[in-house]
Order: structure tokens, then sequence, then C-alpha cells
């Protein structure tokens, strides 16, 4: 098609400000999808998706629209994740588009990772259409969204467009709206091959099948091609658009996005944000590519150690279709044979342990979450470490560094006190603070990302009574005072429990894993202590009294001597006991505190 009647537009929004719904009224409008296989959130596959109210994996869509001036139009949507885990993921797929549709809820305004997708956008250079969404809620506020558009955004309210994707009021004025103000793909003039691979998924049959945006040059079957990052030629062997299904086509031309297989086995061949040329006579790749590096790691052990080649095989599909998960056999005293897996974030960690335990069947357990921490060391050298266990000795470590996020956090006016106690209390500080709309403030800050792991976005929510929602975004590394908390069972250090945390709370957690330890470890014939340690030094300390008999029942009257030789000659059995004996910890007392 003649490219100046291509459109290629993208939608970014806040989880559940209507997006999915919007997608599917599109598909309807121009007739992309019949009535009869017609059904909500399309274009969301997964069950998790569906639940959640999340897009984890996106979809392209062509769409063909005959607008009010007679002229038919190829419409390419490029649905992308929302979530700031998958930022690079969306980060490619804008690259793709030259136009971007905003959806904001009427009735909650602009959120935290409006913010943050609206950036996002603005980098790439894209023309933005805020959309206002929700528009039939009997609690909508019109003209708050379209003001908070204004000031927050900087992006003029009479852009803005009205619409109810639920009663699908305003779709034909939105679709009339992408050919007027979304400019059409513009090819240089040399016409050499120069194509991006914005994302990829595994087929059983056709092996990795690459989503693709063509910027220059045409991309047909039996074309010899280069990936440019990967190093990998490839044959073409069949190339064509969705309508959301995957339909063949005998090329894609300049500005058209589609999909291309080949002969390519391993999903690690592939790399996101890859640009294809033409292996005779190459163009200049496009610019923008990275390396996707996990942020979060964290072991993942089978319950029962006769499921580890059954967890092996799991992950190795689960990686076909997501290339961003990263995993390598660990092995662990306590927990036995694993894997050390790394993730793009938290809800990236949530959503592979949920698929391994829904989709596999699997029954796992999962150690602390760690990030990368930098050690820099006094011979001048740099190190990287994601697992306590590696961490070198305290004596050459010259300094160690901590990654840092940029965070936006939204939450009434009232909740302002509690929000910065939070963010003090995690190691964070707040730069600047803007009010929103008379009721709702923004907060703009850093904070340590080993902080925000485990509870932070529960905290917000539950503070603010649900109303305060949180984006970030990766802000490099900072100095720190990081120290290993080893957690010693006695006298012996348990590998399963030991964690990198900051020197100032070192022994808050060490006092917590204690008294956890403490409930959860069974009682022995002798005393067993439960020690938190830095290095040499114990913070903590518990102890798990002994079962001891009764050995004083068989004397009754006489003199109080005859009770303390038998006291004293038990406590001499208990000594020597503890001095050759061994505590096993069962494996549900691992779980137990993992868990909690």
């Amino acid at each position: 098609m003649d490219p100046l009647h291509i459109r290629n537009f993208s939608i970014i929004a806040h989880i559940d400000h209507g997006k999915t719904t919007l997608s599917d009224r599109l598909l309807q409008c121009t007739h992309t999808v019949s009535q009869r296989e017609m059904e909500d959130q399309l274009l969301d596959s997964m069950d998790l998706e569906r639940e959640r109210g999340i897009t984890i994996k996106s979809h392209p869509v062509t769409m063909n629209y005959t607008a009010r001036n007679g002229d038919t139009y190829e419409l390419n949507l490029i649905d992308t994740p929302g979530h700031v885990d998958f930022s690079y993921e969306v980060s490619r797929s804008l690259s793709a588009c030259e136009g971007a549709l905003l959806i904001i809820d009427a009735a909650q305004g602009v959120e935290a990772q409006t913010v943050a997708n609206v950036h996002l956008a603005m980098k790439q250079n894209l023309e933005i259409l805020p959309v206002i969404n929700k528009i039939d809620l009997p609690h909508a506020d019109t003209k708050n969204a379209i003001s908070q558009i204004e000031e927050i955004l900087a992006i003029p309210g009479e852009d803005a467009l009205l619409c109810s994707a639920k009663e699908g009021t305003g779709i034909e004025e939105i679709l009339e709206a992408i050919i007027d103000r979304i400019p059409p793909p513009k090819p240089s003039l040399n016409g050499k091959l120069q194509a991006l691979g914005y994302d990829s998924v595994y087929d059983p049959y056709k092996g990795v099948i690459i989503y693709t945006r063509v910027f220059d040059g045409e991309l047909k079957p039996s074309t010899q091609v280069r990936l440019h990052h990967s190093a990998k030629t490839i044959e073409i062997k069949e190339v064509g658009s969705f309508n959301p299904k995957p339909y063949e086509r005998d090329r894609l031309g300049p500005g058209e996005t589609g999909y291309l297989t080949g002969n390519i086995r391993s999903p690690r061949d592939v790399k996101m944000g890859d640009t294809i040329l033409d292996l005779r006579d190459p163009a200049e790749p496009l610019e923008g590519f990275k390396e996707v590096r996990p942020m979060v790691y964290s072991g993942i052990y089978p319950i029962l150690s006769a499921d580890y080649e059954h967890l092996k095989n799991n992950l190795a599909k689960l990686q076909l279709n997501d290339p961003a998960l990263f995993y390598q056999q660990e092995s662990s005293t306590a927990l036995g044979f694993g894997f050390r897996c790394g993730f793009l974030g938290l809800l990236h960690l949530e959503i592979v342990q949920e698929r391994l335990r829904r989709e596999y069947g699997m029954d796992i357990i999962a150690t602390y979450p760690n990030v990368v921490y930098r050690i820099i060391q006094t011979d001048g050298t740099d190190l990287e470490i994601d697992n306590p266990i590696h961490m070198p000795d305290p004596s050459v470590i010259d300094s160690i560094e901590e990654p840092i996020v940029h965070t936006h956090i939204m939450c009434p006016n009232e909740n302002i006190g509690d929000m910065m106690s939070l963010i003090t209390e995690k190691r964070g500080t707040v730069d600047h603070t803007e009010s929103l709309d008379g009721t709702r403030v923004m907060l703009e800050g850093t904070v340590p990302m080993n902080e925000i792991l485990v509870d932070f976005h529960d905290r917000i929510k539950s503070l603010t009574s649900g109303f305060g929602s949180m984006d970030y975004e990766p802000a490099g590394y900072q100095q720190s005072k990081m120290v290993k908390l080893d957690m010693l069972v006695n006298g012996e250090p348990v590998d399963a429990f030991s964690c990198i945390v900051h020197f100032d709370k070192a022994e808050q957690r060490g006092r917590a894993l204690a008294a956890k330890l403490k409930e959860v470890i069974p009682r022995q014939q002798f005393k067993v202590a439960i020690q938190a340690a830095i290095g040499g030094r114990i913070v903590a300390r518990e102890t798990v009294g002994a079962v001891r008999k009764d050995v004083t029942a068989k004397c009754y009257g006489g003199d109080i001597s005859r009770k303390r030789k038998l006291l004293e000659k038990q406590k001499e059995g208990k000594k020597r006991m503890k001095s050759i004996g061994s505590v096993n910890i069962p494996q549900d007392a691992f779980i137990k505190v993992l868990k909690a």
C-alpha cells in the first residue's frame, strides 16, 4: 500500500483505563473481526492478562478503514504492555509507530503510569492524541481530566477526544483523528531494506516469529537478511500481518507492520529491538537498541527435589514465550538443586512464578528477591553480584553501590505526610512535589530499588485507601553502606536466609528473621542458638529451648544435693551432645520463613 495511506500507532495508558476495551471497539468499527468472533479483551490471550486486566505481551493488529473522504487506509495498531517492568518493550514498540493514543479515565484522571508513558512517547517524538475514556460513568469529570492533561502533561486540552469504549461512542471520531493527525511513514529515497524487529514469539511449527515494522525497502519470502546485533543470517520463509490472527502476504512494504519467519529455532538468536538488513546491500542500523538486562534476581526451587527436571523443562518452555526471562542452575545446601532467575522487575517475577504454578502445575519456592549490586574492590576492579553467596570478603571491598529508581507517586492531599514518611523509611528522598487538581498531589523522588521490592506498592495502596498510584524508572547507581547479613543456626550459616541489607536496617531485619526461625525450627535434645551476624559481629539472637527429660522424677525426699548431682550430670551430657550434634532444618521451615 502507498505509505501515505498507512498509519502506525500505539495505545498507552495507566492500568485499567480502558486500553484493551478501546482496542476491541476499533477492531469492531473497522470490521476487522466479525461479530461472531468478537469477544471481550480479544488482544489479551493469556488467562493472567484477563484476570488482572493488564497486558503482558504486546499484540499487533492491521485494520483497513474507509475514511469519510472515501479513501481506504491501513491502520497498524501495535498494542503495548502498560507496566513499567516492560518499559524497554514499550519503547521498542513505540519506536515502530508515528503516533500514540493516550487513554485517560474520565473518573480517575491522570495517574503515575500515564505520566511515565507520556515521557516515553515524547522521547520517541510521537504525535500524541489524548483520549478521555469512560465518559458514560456517573462520576466522570471530563473538565477536570482536560485540565490535568494541560497542567501535568503540557498537552493542549482542545486536542482531547471524548469517548466511551464500553458503549462504543466516539470511536469513529478517534479513527478520523488517527488519519488526520498522525503523520504517515516517511521512507527514505535509497530503497535499502531497514526493518525493526520489536518483539518475537515462539511457534512449535514455524520456529521463532519476529514481529517487525518495515522502515524502508521491502520484506518478501526467499530473501536473505541479517539480524544486525545478533549477527544471525536468515532466509525469510513467510511474511504476513495480523487481523488479529496471522495471515500470509506476498510482501511487506515501507511503513507496514507484520511478521516474518525463517530458519530460526532458538529465541536467544533474536534480540528485542534488533535491525533487519539486506544481506547483500546492508543499510545503516536503526538507533536505540540495547541489551535487555534483568533488574531483580530470585532463586526458584522445586518443593519436591524429584521435580527438578520438570522445573528445568518448564522454565525452558516459558523462556520460548518470554525471552526476557534469564535462568541458570544453582544449588543450595538447604533447598537442594534449583535455578537463579533474573526478571525485568517485580511484576515480571510475580507473573513468571504464577505461570509456573498455574500453566505447568509446579510446586515451587522462591528465595528473597535481590537486585544487582556493584562492588568496587580495593584493587580497583568492579564486580557485579546478584546473590549474597558471591559477596567477597569485607577486607577486599572498597565500596558498594546499589541501584536506585526515580519514582512518581500520586496520592490524595490528606495522605502526603504518610507518603513522605514511607519514602523516608525506605531510605528515599522527595525531590519535587506538585499539586494536581486540588485533591491530589504528585511526589517525585529517588528510592533504592532494594527497598521497593517487597511491600512498597502494597503500603502505598493501604495508606491511601487504594487511591495512590506509583511508577518508577531506573536511575543508575549510588554508593551505600550495604552489608551481608548471615543467619547462623547452631553456629552454622544457612545460605538460603543470607541477604544484603543496608547497615541501618540489618539489626531490625536480623531480629525479625531470628524470631521467625525460632517459631519454625523444631526443638532438639539441646539448646539451639539462632543468630544474625554481620561479618563476625552478632546483631540478634534467639534460643530454641531443649527438650528435657525430668531426671529428678525418681528422687523423692532426701537431700537436695542428690537432685543437683543428677541435673549437673544431665547438663554435661547436653553440652557433649551440642558439640557433636547437628540441626536439620525441615523443608517446611524454609517455606514458612521465605513465604513470610
